[in-house]
């Protein structure tokens, strides 16, 4: 799955790597190390500009709310529960569908968090020891630094207890689509610790490589069984991991210290 994420890029830099061609600065997020489901967040997505009067696709850097409302919703509430879609299924769920057809968006990351469950307190949980499991959190990224391209969805809706010049009438929110994770080695693995994705946890978020950017984004490619063929998982020996402090697992905690990698997995954690 997909709960949390580090976000420290500028949109001038976004910009160079997406072919920005729209971006409002008022819109300017501040780097966020410890980005959580409901906050604000980058995504890259094409649409024609309000009022410009083409119906021309333009790509833009937007601010969206992390995690889906459908158009359908009679309120906001379940935004929360819709931060990620499962690639297997997005094309058929009623929360997901119209948005995989017509909807789709890139969100931009340094990397995600993952957490691993210490193998000592995995044991007190299979003897069915009442010990709450001490979890070891993961960062995971491009092994080439390079900028982590999840594949998004987004969906507009309207808050209908409010008048239409309300800046607050319309909501837009984005979903992040999760995949099996690999199992192949990682490009980089710690050396204390798990050695593919799938032994940190069995899903991950789907990265685009840049090949698949611009189909993915195009809003004139509707049929699902074509965009289906964009959801195969990039080639394997991409990403790398590393151990990070338990600081990242409160949320409250937010700063570069949380991307700073451990020499080995905290004490009581251990793979």
């Amino acid at each position: 799955m997909c709960g949390r994420y580090a976000s420290s890029r500028r949109p001038e830099d976004l910009a160079g790597v997406f072919e920005i061609e729209k971006w409002e600065p008022e819109e300017t997020l501040e780097p966020d190390y410890n980005v959580a489901p409901t906050k604000e967040v980058y995504a890259v997505l094409d649409r024609p500009l309000k009022d410009a009067g083409s119906p021309c696709p333009v790509r833009q850097l937007r601010r969206l709310r992390w995690g889906l409302v459908p158009s359908w919703a009679r309120t906001p509430e379940g935004g929360a529960r819709m931060i990620n879609a499962r690639a297997e299924t997005v094309h058929e769920k009623p929360a997901f569908r119209r948005a995989f057809a017509a909807r789709r968006c890139i969100v931009p990351a340094d990397g995600y968090y993952e957490w691993v469950t210490g193998s000592q307190e995995r044991e007190l949980e299979v003897e069915g020891k009442k010990k709450r499991p001490r979890k070891q959190p993961y960062f995971v990224l491009p092994a080439d630094g390079s900028v982590f391209a999840m594949a998004g969805l987004y969906e507009f809706w309207r808050d209908r207890t409010l008048p239409d010049d309300h800046p607050q009438a319309w909501w837009v929110t984005c979903s992040v689509i999760t995949t099996e994770a690999e199992e192949t080695p990682l490009a980089v693995a710690p050396a204390e610790g798990p050695h593919s994705l799938a032994e940190i946890h069995p899903r991950m978020p789907l990265m685009l490589t840049p090949d698949r950017w611009d189909a993915w984004l195009d809003p004139s490619r509707t049929d699902p069984d074509d965009l289906r063929g964009l959801l195969a998982p990039p080639p394997a020996g991409l990403m790398r991991a590393y151990p990070v402090s338990t600081a990242v697992s409160n949320v409250r905690n937010n700063g570069p210290e949380l991307l700073k990698e451990l020499e080995a997995p905290e004490e009581g954690t251990l793979f």
